[in-house]
């Protein structure tokens, strides 16, 4: 009796060994790849002109996406990585500048154009809205001589 529980202990912690070794190489095979990916997603080809990484054909991309890959399995997380390639190859292989420094009127020039922009074409249409109203008083009635003036009330009462 004894060894009938002994062989069953020892069949079921084998099952779920195998299930846990089974699970964790397939977990790690694709969530490595997926990592590579989504690491090269954000960093550009330096050869290739506004290329992902994670899309380009050549055969530069495809030796650095294996060494993210070798960069990961060493325990290197994607700042290292990210630093490892602006070090080896500038600031292009980022998809934006980093914000920082001289880098901040990437970030702040549009924003402000765009707002420089809405005021002006505010300001234009309020204009023409204002001179080419139908029907609109004039702001200052013009000085007209007495004389005129005197003769228009004249006839104004005669009607």
């Amino acid at each position: 009796m004894r060894a009938r529980i002994l062989i069953v202990s020892f069949l079921i912690a084998l099952t779920l060994g195998l299930g846990f070794a089974a699970r964790s190489v397939g977990a790690q095979g694709p969530n490595l790849d997926d990592e590579v990916n989504r690491i090269a997603k954000t960093l550009y080809c330096p050869v290739c002109p506004n290329t992902p990484l994670d899309i380009c054909n050549t055969q530069a991309c495809a030796d650095w996406r294996n060494d993210i890959r070798r960069m990961l399995r060493e325990g290197k997380n994607e700042q290292q990585i990210r630093d490892y390639f602006v070090a080896r190859f500038g600031f292009q292989v980022l998809g934006a500048p980093p914000a920082e420094g001289f880098n901040w009127l990437a970030y702040l020039l549009p924003a402000f154009g765009i707002v420089l922009g809405a005021l002006v074409a505010w300001l234009s249409v309020r204009t023409w809205l204002v001179r080419r109203a139908p029907g609109a008083p004039p702001d200052a009635a013009p000085e007209i001589p007495r004389e005129y003036a005197d003769r228009l009330k004249k006839e104004l009462k005669e009607l």
